[in-house]
C-alpha cells in the first residue's frame, strides 16, 4: 500500500510547538492527572486547532522517556514532560508534552515515528 497524502491536521502538529492542556473528567485537577499518570493514559487536548473545542488525544505514557522529577504534586507546582505514543491517521506517532502543574496546561507536539498503512 502506498503511503497516502499525509493529514492537514498531523501536519501541523508535527510542526512546531502548540498550546495544550490536559484533558480531564469529571474536573481538571492535578490529583486526577496524578491518577491518570499512575495509570499510564493521559489526555492531551491541543487547543491551537480549528476542530470544535481542540484535538483532544489519549496516549500510552512511555514512562522511561517521561519526566516527572520536577513536579511537586501536592503543592500543585512544577512541570512534568510527558512522553507517550498513539495511531493517529494511519501513523505511530509520539506526544510530547511539558506541563505545568499549577494549570495544567503547557506546549506540546507529535513526532512521526512509522506508517501502519
Amino acid at each position: 500500500m502506498t503511503e497516502p497524502k499525509e493529514s492537514s491536521l498531523l501536519d501541523f502538529l508535527c510542526k512546531g510547538t502548540h498550546p495544550v492542556e490536559v484533558g480531564l473528567r469529571p474536573e481538571k485537577t492535578v490529583a486526577l492527572f496524578r491518577l491518570a499518570l499512575d495509570r499510564g493514559f493521559v489526555h492531551i487536548i491541543f487547543t491551537d486547532t480549528k476542530a470544535r473545542g481542540g484535538t483532544e488525544l489519549g496516549l500510552r505514557l512511555d514512562r522511561a522517556a517521561s519526566d516527572l522529577s520536577q513536579a511537586d504534586f501536592e503543592g500543585a507546582s512544577g512541570t512534568v514532560k510527558i512522553v507517550g505514543t498513539l495511531t493517529f491517521d494511519y501513523w505511530k506517532v509520539r506526544c510530547i508534552a511539558d506541563i505545568d502543574l499549577s494549570s495544567l496546561e503547557g506546549t506540546g507536539h507529535l513526532e512521526k515515528l512509522e506508517f501502519l498503512g
